[in-house]
């Protein structure tokens, strides 16, 4: 799975159309260029790709009065949002994947339902520790990893990399069954996204040939 149909996807929702230099500087306002593959290429790439899918509707908008080439702008499809829930869904729950993918779903996440979302996170800490107990069959984590030679520290990262992941999610769990954050069907959501022209602090000032389109 990558993070960026997911980021890319979940963006062009938010805005309900957008065009390219609109979702570039949404994930770059996230961040999220410095914590997955999400440049400038790949954003852009991604939105041809999954509108050649039928995933986006591309739409040609007319130059603007001051000049410049026209746009395209994306409108996500039926199609494109049961993919985004469904992606939104298998990253929250997966812990085999990169931390990119889980990333990307925790800034996503709100898109669900409270409840929905709550039991894809306790499946998730299901998930960690049935991966914990099969890798214990081998290893055991009391015996310290010195009886494995310095191989041994690799097991001993992973274990303590579940310990840490599995208490982070059941964290995270307590915090939204107290109430934390807007979800589906609760009211006005939190607007992640730049409003056209809204000015983006942290982009990183660099021109991509599709910028302009």
């Amino acid at each position: 799975m990558s993070a960026i149909r997911l980021l890319v996807l979940g963006a062009v929702r938010q805005h309900g159309r957008a065009h390219g230099y609109q979702v570039r500087n949404d994930l770059e306002y996230w961040g999220a260029h410095e914590w997955s593959n999400a440049k400038p290429g790949s954003i852009y790439h991604a939105l041809k790709q999954m509108a050649k899918q039928g995933l986006l509707l591309a739409h040609e908008v007319a130059p603007s009065t001051v000049g410049g080439p026209p746009r395209t702008e994306y409108e996500i499809t039926q199609q494109g949002t049961e993919e985004y829930l469904r992606l939104v869904r298998e990253s929250l729950t997966a812990y085999d994947q990169k931390p990119d993918i889980l990333s990307a779903a925790l800034g996503t996440m709100v898109d669900l339902g409270r409840e929905e979302v709550l039991g894809l996170l306790e499946e998730r800490v299901r998930s960690i520790e049935e991966w914990r107990r099969s890798v214990t069959e081998y290893y055991t984590p009391e015996e310290g990893p010195g009886r494995l030679g310095h191989i041994g520290e690799i097991m001993n990262f992973w274990i303590h990399s579940a310990d840490t992941g599995a208490d982070w999610t059941r964290g995270l769990i307590g915090r939204i069954r107290a109430g934390a954050y807007t979800f589906a069907g609760e009211g006005e959501p939190f607007i992640g996204v730049l409003a056209e022209g809204q000015k983006n602090p942290y982009a990183t000032g660099e021109r991509h040939p599709d910028d302009d389109h």
